[in-house]
């Protein structure tokens, strides 16, 4: 029996996770449910899961909260950064997934290794922010790290077929989102609803937005970066429409080895939390004869810089990747509150990267502080639009 505690239960990730908990109640308890702002979802999954600790990241909603519980489950409620921390360390976990959206998954994940628990990472911003410091805690402390996103689980389990030193490079997929094909002049048009229409897969707003511009693969990238221990220059994306490829590895010898599956995140959800082993999900089987027509083609940094913008951050180093990551959640919030249209987005993270000091020392207080900063040069930004 694996004892798990879920930073992010009410979100996409968050709901597949125990979807796969409830399929294998015998292999699984949840021990702790954290949750941003969905406290009529969280209390549902607590009144099914009964978990040890709840955390509400809105502290004004734990009263709220609290009304929709019977009273045994009042006392066990925390809230806000403390309330996730808590949630990431308690005793009673075995693994914590980590599945929170944006740059509020850093500190709890960072307490979680630092607890001694192996982590399940879906949250990307985690080691877009503080990839080296964090891999040097996950080395200190001996966990281990999974990869949820399917992209990265998809490497994890091709590098299993050969050995590091063999690898050339890692090949990321992009589905190219719902506005692959569109011209410069139809996405200075596109509206929010539009761009929340992914083709292939049901995500969350802020990870659906970031598909769209290609943002999503470029964090990816510098996460893959630091995951594998691999150069950037070893890092490829090609965008791949059926979203059947997860992702590749080529090895010097030119081997290419290739993660197929259909598009459900409940698989790599299930490897991460079973690792090494596999769970028979009940899920539709992918069928080769039903998918000849698998095409990749290189991706356009003209119409979608934001990956350009990605590999440079990375390239950078110091704290210019976590700059990057704080504009685009700036950037994104406001195109979905309609006050900026979707080319906007780009050009507030390139115009914040480049009036953002840079700082080359990256302690965790430099990295939160660059945050913080960027966060405001990015409002400062969109203002001026």
């Amino acid at each position: 029996m694996k004892h798990l505690a879920i930073l992010g239960s009410t979100g996409s990730i968050g709901t597949n996770v125990l979807d796969v908990v409830r399929q294998f109640p015998e292999r699984f308890r949840v021990v702790g449910l954290a949750a941003g702002r969905n406290i009529r979802l969280l209390s549902e999954q607590v009144l099914e899961f009964s978990p040890e600790c709840i955390s509400i990241g809105d502290p004004k909603l734990a009263g709220s909260l609290a009304e929709l519980l019977p009273p045994a489950y009042r006392s066990r409620i925390v809230c806000g950064l403390d309330g996730n921390c808590a949630v990431a360390t308690m005793a009673e976990a075995d693994m914590v997934v980590s599945a929170v959206v944006g740059a509020i998954g850093l500190l709890p994940t960072l307490a979680a290794i630092r607890a001694g628990k192996d982590v399940g990472l879906a949250n990307k911003e985690t080691l877009v922010m503080a990839g080296r410091l964090v891999m040097e805690e996950v080395r200190r402390h001996q966990v281990r790290l999974l990869p949820i996103d399917s992209e990265h689980s998809a490497i994890f389990q091709a590098l299993e077929a050969g050995r590091s030193v063999d690898v050339a490079k890692l090949i990321l997929t992009a589905s190219g989102g719902p506005f692959r094909t569109w011209t410069l002049e139809d996405l200075a048009k596109a509206e929010p609803e539009q761009a929340l229409a992914h083709p292939n897969w049901s995500m969350g707003k802020k990870i659906s937005i970031d598909s769209a511009t290609l943002m999503n693969k470029g964090l990816e990238v510098i996460e893959a970066r630091w995951l594998f221990d691999v150069e950037p220059e070893r890092i490829e994306v090609v965008v791949h429409p059926q979203s059947i490829v997860h992702s590749l590895v080529e090895y010097r010898d030119g081997s290419v080895v290739a993660q197929l599956g259909i598009p459900d995140m409940r698989i790599p959800i299930a490897y991460a939390l079973t690792y090494p082993q596999r769970l028979p999900l009940n899920l539709p089987r992918l069928s080769l004869s039903q998918c000849s027509d698998l095409s990749f083609e290189q991706p356009d940094l003209i119409r979608f810089p934001a990956l350009r913008m990605a590999f440079t951050a990375l390239a950078a180093g110091g704290v210019q990747p976590a700059v990057l990551n704080a504009a685009n959640e700036i950037a994104v919030a406001a195109f979905l509150r309609g006050r900026i249209g979707f080319l906007h987005i780009a050009e507030v993270v390139e115009e914040t990267l480049a009036n953002t000091p840079q700082d080359d020392d990256l302690n965790l207080q430099a990295i939160l502080a660059a945050d913080q900063s960027a966060r405001i040069v990015a409002d400062q930004a969109i203002h001026s639009l």
